[in-house]
């Protein structure tokens, strides 16, 4: 298994970089985060061996168990839909949290924050494709909106926005779905003044699109890990 992730791990950053070479970016434009969730510990340590730093997890109680136990230097991100209840830890261990969507869960990440004496960085979380099996804010004002309350958050620095793309798109709906992201991204700059550097979206299945729209962090598990076993 060891030699199978390192051989991955590989082959999707000569993947990704070409990605970027190919619609005139620079590969280092494009930040890899190895989503690590339902994998173990030592999948994780296969990975850091082999120089990946940025990880990303779906839930809090399983960053949380990973993060104390696995070199400090990592970079860990918080994907998943984030429980306010659930916030305190989010901010312990998640140096970026891409799954904000609510004015409430901003305003309660400010004030975890402040009193863990830190700068959380944020995404918010846009669900452009409408599906409503996923999470996150479609209507442009209430988008605008978060953005203005984590833009005038002391404690909080918004990075950027995050989507995800349906499973079944093809070409042409992926690029719509990534470059609407990217052209709210820039909506939300000018309106508010602010530079929002990171854009979140793309997968194992469709970072070539998201990254010819702009990615700066792609999410890839699968395609470096192998296949997840949900069991249990």
């Amino acid at each position: 298994m060891g030699q199978y992730i390192q051989e991955q791990l590989t082959e999707i950053r000569d993947a990704v970089a070409a990605a970027a070479v190919n619609c005139g970016r620079l590969p280092d434009e494009v930040k890899l985060i190895a989503v690590s969730k339902t994998f173990s510990r030592e999948d994780i340590l296969t990975a850091y061996a082999h120089g990946q730093r940025r990880f990303g997890e779906n839930k809090v109680q399983e960053l949380e168990q990973k993060a104390g136990n696995l070199p400090p230097d990592i970079e860990w991100h918080l994907l998943g839909h984030l429980q306010g209840n659930k916030a305190v830890k989010a901010v312990q261990y998640a140096t970026y949290i891409h799954s904000v969507d609510s004015v409430k869960l901003i305003q309660r990440l400010d004030r975890l924050a402040g009193e863990a004496g830190k700068k959380q960085k944020i995404l918010l979380e846009v669900n452009i494709s409408g599906e409503t099996t996923k999470f996150g804010a479609s209507a442009e004002n209430d988008i605008l909106t978060m953005a203005e309350a984590a833009a005038n958050a002391v404690n909080l620095e918004l990075a950027g926005l995050m989507t995800m793309a349906p499973y079944e798109a093809d070409e042409a709906e992926l690029r719509r779905i990534f470059g609407a992201l990217r052209q709210l991204r820039d909506k939300i700059e000018k309106r508010l003044n602010i530079r929002l550097p990171e854009l979140s979206m793309g997968m194992s299945g469709d970072f070539p699109a998201a990254v010819a729209e702009g990615a700066t962090f792609v999410r890839i598990g699968t395609a470096i890990f192998g296949k997840r076993n949900y069991a249990g």
